[in-house]
């Protein structure tokens, strides 16, 4: 497809079903927010992976001396929320909330980072924001974050179709 155009936009989590009035296709996280006036049978959406959380703290924390973390770890610890939460409103039963509200994901990491609790978070945001005064471990039964390539159905096009080919996939030389 060198002959398209591949423009990269940054959508905030709240902002997913009203960006996709404006982009050809766009990877989302599950379930979308839909607006009122909005439909979801007027959207395609494949589901590609369920992407798994993590805890992100100080590298000072006591959390990180285990290879991977319960809820039960987080009891009566503080967890931070994220203002734009990729995990649909997750609280972790037990834990103490901060007394700040909630705050962006680099502020969130920041936060934790100088030794003020944990955030829990998918492992490509921790990955994305990264530090070396913070680190992450896998939290096992916690929420999953489910990412789709979603489209809306007026918007399908020779080349979307191609792209959702390239997403799954295929190749020129494979059958659908």
């Amino acid at each position: 497809m060198p002959h398209v155009p591949f423009e990269l936009v940054r959508i905030e989590i709240g902002d997913q079903r009203a960006a996709l009035d404006d982009v050809d296709a766009a990877l989302v996280r599950l379930p979308l927010t839909v607006p009122a006036a909005a439909r979801d049978d007027d959207l395609h959406i494949i589901p590609l992976y369920d992407e798994v959380p993590v805890v992100v703290a100080s590298i000072e924390s006591h959390l990180l001396a285990a290879d991977e973390l319960t809820l039960a770890d987080l009891a009566g610890e503080v967890v931070l929320r994220l203002s734009d939460d990729p995990l649909a409103g997750f609280a972790v039963p037990g834990a103490v909330s901060p007394r700040f509200g909630a705050l962006p994901v680099a502020d969130a990491v920041a936060t934790v980072a100088a030794g003020t609790g944990a955030v829990v978070m998918p492992m490509s945001l921790a990955r994305l924001h990264h530090r070396k005064d913070a680190d992450w471990r896998p939290l096992v039964d916690g929420p999953t974050s489910t990412v789709a390539l979603a489209w809306r159905r007026e918007h399908t096009t020779p080349d979307v179709e191609t792209f959702v080919g390239i997403v799954r996939g295929r190749t020129a030389h494979s059958s659908r």
